[in-house]
């Protein structure tokens, strides 16, 4: 064989084996939409095995764990030692809300709202979010972003009111539901936070370090509202626990493996475009392990949300 057909043979055999490896990866990033979605279904199945404040903390504990040891297995826990004073006051604030704060809400609004539903409400994040950063950080809003968030409000009104806007005006949003919006002011806080203090911070120590932190915030109001429920862990049942490994093992460990990866490979805004499939997968997976109905006011609210998330990205990429 000449030196020319080799050439030929060694290029298009890497770009094979990098086209295999970006399917790969597109792969791994539905993978974790299913995992993050699934995660709602997930939590109710665990708080209705434990105090739903015990359910999260234990949930956290072993997911810490975990994340320690992949901080570990990449030879990074010198990038802790580095951190300065300010850097430790940021990861503490975004542990109180991103996890303390939003498992709190999340295990608690779960009890009484339908997973399903509770799954396409966060859809709002990428809203509230958006206009906090206009305001604090002066971010530019145009005609796209600003009909993605009508749309996607619009479809958390209808999921939230079951196709009933106007019950909105009269006081028709239950507890579980402000419960579950508790979940998206601290997840936007947690975001804010880490643009404002953790820059120059790898997304690997920022997750493992406040999820220590929050693991152990949580611990503490756990034990405060619980006790110390160990009867109610070891009688656990078979679901209790496929709830838990799904949630430590699946929705923190290897979601975020894979959405590293995503960013790593394909760029953050690629790999973030995925995360709207999220409240589709949560509904789906809700009807399915829980039984769950679809009614249309569920299916056409989660339409338009998705949509009003997707039109909100590609109004970002106009700015």
């Amino acid at each position: 064989m000449d030196k020319g057909r080799l050439k030929h043979f060694q290029t298009a055999f890497v770009d094979k084996r990098n086209e295999m490896e970006h399917y790969s990866v597109h792969l791994k990033l539905l993978g974790m939409a299913v995992l993050w979605g699934a995660s709602w279904p997930m939590g109710r199945m665990l708080g209705q095995s434990l105090p739903p404040l015990t359910g999260g903390a234990v949930r956290f504990v072993l997911a810490s764990v975990l994340l320690l040891g992949w901080l570990f297995a990449r030879s990074r826990f010198t990038t802790l030692a580095a951190l300065s004073v300010r850097q430790w006051l940021g990861l503490t604030a975004a542990a109180s809300v991103g996890v303390c704060g939003y498992a709190v809400f999340f295990m608690l609004g779960l009890q009484t709202m339908p997973a399903g539903k509770a799954a396409v409400v966060v859809a709002v994040n990428p809203v509230l979010i958006l206009l906090l950063a206009t305001w604090f950080f002066g971010e530019r809003l145009n005609a796209k972003i600003l009909a993605g968030m009508l749309l996607a409000v619009g479809g958390a009104i209808m999921v939230v009111t079951q196709g009933q806007p106007l019950t909105v005006l009269s006081g028709g949003i239950k507890a579980g539901e402000w419960l579950i919006f508790g979940c998206v002011v601290c997840w936007a806080a947690y975001t804010l936070i880490g643009r404002a203090v953790l820059r120059g911070i790898d997304a690997l120590t920022v997750t493992t370090a406040t999820s220590f932190i929050g693991a152990l915030m949580l611990s503490v109001v756990a034990l405060w509202t619980d006790g110390m429920p160990f009867e109610a862990i070891v009688s656990m049942d078979a679901r209790g626990w496929t709830a838990l490994a799904w949630l430590v093992i699946g929705a923190t460990v290897l979601a975020y493996a894979w959405y590293f990866e995503g960013v790593k490979i394909l760029g953050a805004g690629s790999a973030a475009a995925y995360i709207t499939l999220v409240p589709i997968f949560g509904m789906l997976s809700s009807a399915w392990v829980l039984g769950e109905p679809l009614h249309i006011s569920l299916v056409a609210g989660c339409a338009a949300a998705v949509g009003g998330m997707t039109l909100m990205r590609y109004g970002q990429k106009a700015v």
